[in-house]
């Protein structure tokens, strides 16, 4: 009796935590439980994402009597592999394990056939899962989960932590058989919810606009931001092609990307701001002060940059206006090398906006002392430097904030379930002065009223900004491709009191890519619908849409003729192309008069336009907007072509004209 006395006093005291430790390894056997994710809200509380209730199930292995049987039943109602299943189970039993997966997630109906089945060892498990009430809206920003609920992109990474909360877990108890007799469940701490500063219709008008010119462009991809320039939030994020975050494990690692923050490109002439906006600041020049463009030429540190127009004197307002790379250049000369990355920098380009999302670049932007003596001459309209979209609409809304660049985010608040808020904070820094901001505006209003950006004006609203076309460089020759393009806007409305920035990129379209003509047009459908529900008041009288050229429809499948779709195309000039997103539309000409041709999409989409009568330069112009390579031979007014007008033609296609002069 005092030895069996010694001994308990011993087992209950020395080695009481021990045993105990052992006997819980022995007894219990604890499974995560996932906590529901915390939402992720609009502006305005809608929800971007939630989470659901749904069924998991797993098996006890020791408790199943015929694993190969239960696993046959078993797959025939979750349609998964019966042999792995089979053999999942069965290496789980011999290995002495008291856990194995079924199946995680199981749809509704799934789990009613689960639970009738009644297999002995296979118990349910409740989880939740991430559903994305939205679709494809605004899935590069919110981004997507994995089956564990752990974030993979987007705010579902950046915010995981808030969002998931404290995993609960299930325990289980067993006897020395290692039945199950009592599980206990341990409930998960509650997670935060995530408030964006997306408006969740803006971005529907961003993402629908976009979606639009990608299909009549047949772009690689496009991107649009919308900005609100006073308080740097972002109220629409878009990019095309879109995915459905709910099916994200079946798209493309490309098409994953978020080519707002991700996508580093030449910028073309919507960078000329820098060095307009710092000639201004520095005293330099102001806007009534002439300009020799040199008849559209100009030679740095010997090598010769040209004008896309051959350009004499300009005051600084219409060289702006009509896009001069000479005078973008002089200007750029006159500020220097120094203060020009000076000012480059104070705009934000070389450096992270640091918008709340994953994956962003600084994009590329090299220090002074690695610049080459020509490099003003690239530089200055937009060349030698990568931005992205983001950087870019974050620099217009410098100018649109009077000079004050406020930085620009997505994340507007995350709340605790105990109703503490914690609330973004951002930046601001002048970058230039209010009198410089205002000047360099007025300036981008000519840019639509007598510029390159004529499609870019509003009905009932003033609109100003800068249109980019860019060549691509060529991964196979490293020059600069003749067929590949950025076509880039950047703009914002109204331009005395600017209440929303719009930059829009579109990749490599084809036929037309000039950004005046492919990138415009979806900053003004954009603004005319986000302006009005926004509560911006109009500050423009609404007038009539000028008639549009004469429409020729050349569609073997059509059932309407020419003069109808001409009459609605005159009420809706820029709009037609949303009526037939299977054509391609360019321009031609016929005897002096301007028409638009129509051809069924595909390989051969191109129809060419007929070019005689017209001068080089006409000629040469119309097929640079095509994507066509023109080769001229004699002087004065195009007489023979070839392919022939109406013939399909390819971009890149070579086409050659004969000129010459009437007695």
């Amino acid at each position: 009796m005092a030895v069996v006395g010694v001994r308990l006093v011993q087992l209950q005291t020395s080695q009481h935590e021990w045993l105990l430790r052992r006997a819980r390894a022995q007894q219990q056997r604890s499974n995560p439980a996932s906590a529901a994710r915390g939402l992720i809200l609009d502006r305005h509380g809608r929800e971007l994402a939630r989470s659901v209730e749904v069924d998991s199930f797993f098996a006890v292995p020791g408790e199943i009597e015929d694993a190969g049987a239960a696993a046959a039943r078993l797959a025939r109602v979750l349609g998964v592999d019966e042999a792995e299943l089979a053999d999942r189970l069965a290496r789980a039993k011999d290995g002495g394990k008291s856990f194995a997966w079924v199946a995680r997630k199981v749809t509704d109906e799934q789990a009613a056939a689960v639970r009738a089945l009644d297999i002995k060892g296979v118990h349910p498990m409740p989880e939740t899962k991430r559903r994305y009430p939205n679709g494809p809206l605004a899935a590069h920003v919110v981004g997507f989960v994995g089956l564990d609920e752990q974030g993979l992109a987007g705010v579902e990474q950046v915010y995981n932590a808030q969002l998931s909360g404290e995993a609960g877990k299930v325990v289980a108890e067993g006897d020395a058989r290692r039945i199950t007799y009592e599980s206990t469940e341990v409930a998960p701490r509650p997670p935060q919810t995530v408030a964006l500063t997306i408006d969740q219709t803006v971005q529907y008008q961003a993402e629908r606009a976009l979606t639009a010119a990608m299909q009549r462009s047949r772009a690689k991809s496009g991107t649009a931001v919308v900005l609100d320039p006073r308080t740097g939030e972002i109220l629409a994020l878009a990019n095309a092609p879109a995915f459905d975050p709910n099916e994200a494990t079946r798209v493309e690692r490309e098409t994953l990307a978020n080519d707002a923050l991700q996508n580093i490109y030449e910028p073309g002439s919507t960078f000329k701001i820098v060095a307009f906006a710092a000639a201004l600041e520095e005293k330099l020049a102001k806007p009534d002060d002439r300009i020799d463009c040199q008849m559209g030429s100009i030679t740095v540190a010997g090598r010769v940059v040209r004008d896309h127009t051959a350009f004499g004197t300009l005051t600084m307002t219409e060289a702006l206006a009509k896009s001069s790379n000479v005078a973008a250049i002089k200007l750029g000369l006159r500020v220097g090398d120094a203060r020009m990355h000076d000012y480059m920098t104070r705009f934000g380009f070389g450096s992270k906006t640091g918008v709340e999302l994953p994956g962003e670049t600084a994009g590329l932007l090299r220090p002074v002392k690695r610049w080459q003596p020509s490099s003003m001459g690239s530089i200055a309209m937009g060349q030698e430097i990568g931005v992205t979209p983001v950087q870019m609409a974050a620099a217009f809304a410098t100018l649109a904030n009077d000079g004050v660049r406020v930085e620009p985010h997505l994340v507007r608040e995350v709340r605790a379930e105990d109703g503490a808020v914690e609330r973004a904070e951002t930046g601001a820094r002048r970058v230039v002065s209010v009198e410089t901001a205002r000047t360099v505006r007025a300036m981008l209003e000519s840019v639509t009223l007598k510029g390159t950006a004529k499609a870019a004006q509003l009905e009932g609203y003033t609109a100003a900004g800068k249109t980019g076309t860019a060549q691509k460089i060529d991964p196979k020759t490293r020059a600069y491709s003749k067929t590949k393009h950025v076509a880039s806007f950047v703009g914002f409305a109204p331009v005395e009191n600017p209440s929303v920035v719009i930059a829009v990129v579109i990749d490599e379209p084809v036929g037309a890519y000039h950004g005046g003509d492919v990138a415009a047009p979806v900053f003004r459908d954009i603004a005319e619908n986000v302006l009005p529900y926004l509560n911006v008041e109009p500050d423009s009288e609404i007038k009539t849409t000028p008639p549009a050229p004469k429409l020729v429809a050349r569609e073997a499948e059509s059932g309407r003729d020419s003069e109808q779709r001409a009459a609605e195309e005159e009420a809706r000039r820029e709009k037609e192309r949303e009526l037939l997103p299977e054509v391609a539309r360019r321009q031609s000409s016929r005897g002096g008069d301007s028409e638009i041709v129509y051809a069924r999409a595909g390989a051969r989409a191109l129809l060419m336009p007929d070019l005689r009568g017209r001068s080089v330069r006409d000629a040469a112009r119309i097929c640079a907007q095509l994507g066509l390579e023109f080769e001229a031979r004699g002087e004065g007014r195009a007489t023979r072509q070839w392919p022939a007008a109406g013939e399909g033609v390819e971009a890149g296609q070579v086409v050659r004209v004969e000129f010459g002069r009437s007695d």
